[in-house]
């Protein structure tokens, strides 16, 4: 049975399950009838995407220009939330609402939260915003792993960190669906924006069945389901236009910054 899994985006597993259950009603009607009934959770995403069984996942721009060179793209979805800009995405950086500081720079040496190193929203867009201002490659005191955005913004709200980069449609997907998450927190600015999360397939996948991904994924846009999710487009974004995020970790490298 051919590998699914859509784990970046959705506060909960319920509220990707009816999005899956529409699009896998539009896969069998044009003809993938090796469609699994449910999602998959994984908890090695880098091992699912490189599945060789792989039908259909979203991944992160950083893994798919650091890791994954044998993935097919399907296509990237634009999201209706401030921050986006057709298929690209920003991430906000995020503090408490009581910090008297405004800007980036207001937090030398002080304690950031991402959820992980190999994500571009959390940890890669942040590196090169730090990397002009850092000195002998260091800007903030301590650089703590939360695991996932959700948990970064904990921190923040209980003192355990003081700033993180958010990218914006988790940030508008909790704010929506669980407002206390984020709330008593500010946003002091926001990252460069980079193509948005996409949806991949195995090198396997033959021709006629990625054709046949594309306009599922696309006609999903009209989906009533694709409404929780924020999605508001779909596009075909090349493989090329995410070196902007291999670009960006050169920099900070340049700079002198290998990590935050």
């Amino acid at each position: 049975m051919a590998s699914v899994s859509l784990p970046m985006y959705g506060v909960s597993h319920q509220q990707v399950e009816p999005f899956w259950q529409a699009l896998r009603g539009r896969l069998l009607q044009l003809g993938i009838t090796d469609v699994p009934q449910a999602l998959s959770w994984p908890q090695d995403l880098l091992r699912h995407w490189q599945d060789p069984d792989l039908l259909l996942s979203q991944t992160c721009g950083y893994p798919l220009v650091t890791s994954l060179p044998q993935v097919q793209l399907v296509g990237t979805y634009h999201y209706r939330v401030e921050g986006c800009s057709g298929a690209n995405y920003s991430s906000w950086l995020v503090v408490r609402e009581e910090e008297p500081g405004e800007r980036l720079e207001d937090f030398r040496e002080r304690v950031v939260a991402y959820n992980s190193q190999d994500s571009q929203s959390g940890y890669n867009s942040l590196r090169a915003l730090i990397a002009p201002l850092a000195q002998q490659g260091r800007f903030f005191r301590q650089a703590i792993a939360s695991g996932a955005h959700y948990h970064s913004l904990a921190m923040i709200r209980s003192g355990q960190a003081d700033i993180a980069a958010i990218d914006c449609i988790s940030f508008a997907l909790l704010k929506r669906a669980q407002p206390q998450a984020v709330s008593g927190l500010k946003i002091i600015g926001r990252t460069a924006a980079v193509p948005g999360l996409p949806l991949i397939t195995s090198a396997e996948t033959s021709p006629q069945r990625l054709a046949i991904l594309r306009a599922a994924a696309s006609a999903m846009v009209n989906d009533a389901t694709s409404e929780s999710l924020l999605i508001g487009d779909f596009s075909l974004v090349p493989r090329s236009a995410y070196q902007v995020i291999s670009e960006l970790e050169q920099q900070a490298a340049k700079a002198g910054v290998t990590a935050l």
